[in-house]
């Protein structure tokens, strides 16, 4: 199996010297093709300090971080936009859609900066559309869609590049469930299918059973992990267990 992240001792820390706190305190980690992996923990537990790291949009304070065989944190601003454009797909809580531009341009909009043909682009657009359940709102605008629908177009535009691997910022936080329901189905058959490695950081044990793996991180460290064994109710309560035996609510 291809390792497609591997995190050695990260270490993030804020403030100088005797002001200093440490949010991260020795991370390690590995990722490989084909995993998706929830991140839960306590608010302030680094959860996105952590996300910030892996999608190259800060660095630790000490550690290493290898993508695809890369250490990226030895990577200058040049090579990291590289890097973010052919190998990371982003899903934040917000959408990011542009709404001068109809869904079908917005989620083709990484392959058209990138050159890529306009036949072959309508071709992986109306793939991601199909594998998102957006065939029939291609033509629409980004207001004109329910909130559901656009995590879901920014979901594909996310994946259409064919990255390494998908980091998600809390990607159900701003829905409903039945919006929840439909982006976490879609990602499940994204990551099922072989089409992207899965990194997601939630606060939400429903959102987190729809991942292969759970890692809770609590006091800058990885406390403890479960796995997925095949139900998706009966990992939803073993998640609920844990967050309650760290202290959590378990509702």
């Amino acid at each position: 199996m291809k390792k497609i992240v591997e995190i050695r001792n990260l270490v993030k820390s804020f403030g100088k010297k005797e002001y200093e706190t440490r949010v991260l305190k020795g991370i390690n980690l590995d990722i490989q093709e084909g995993d998706f992996i929830a991140i839960m923990g306590p608010s302030g537990a680094g959860k996105s300090t952590l996300l910030n790291m892996l999608s190259t949009l800060d660095k630790p304070t000490r550690g290493q971080i290898f993508l695809d065989g890369e250490d990226v944190t030895k990577a200058d601003n040049k090579r990291l936009s590289v890097i973010r454009r052919d190998k990371i797909g982003f899903i934040f809580q917000e959408y990011n859609l542009l709404d001068n531009m109809s869904l079908e341009d917005n989620i083709a909009l990484p392959l058209s900066l990138n050159g890529v043909k306009s036949k072959e682009v309508r071709e992986r657009v109306k793939n991601m559309a199909k594998l998102f359940g957006l065939e029939e709102h291609l033509a629409k605008h980004p207001y004109q869609l329910s909130g559901g629908q656009k995590q879901r177009g920014a979901s594909a535009r996310a994946l259409i590049t064919e990255p390494e691997i998908i980091f998600a910022d809390e990607p159900t936080g701003a829905l409903d469930s039945k919006s929840s329901r439909d982006l976490l189905m879609s990602l499940k058959a994204a990551n099922d299918s072989g089409r992207a490695t899965i990194l997601m950081v939630t606060h939400d044990a429903y959102t987190a059973s729809y991942a292969k793996q759970v890692y809770m991180l609590a006091d800058g460290q990885i406390q403890c992990r479960v796995y997925n064994k095949g139900s998706r109710k009966e990992f939803y309560e073993e998640i609920l267990d844990l967050l309650a035996s760290m202290g959590g609510d378990r509702e």
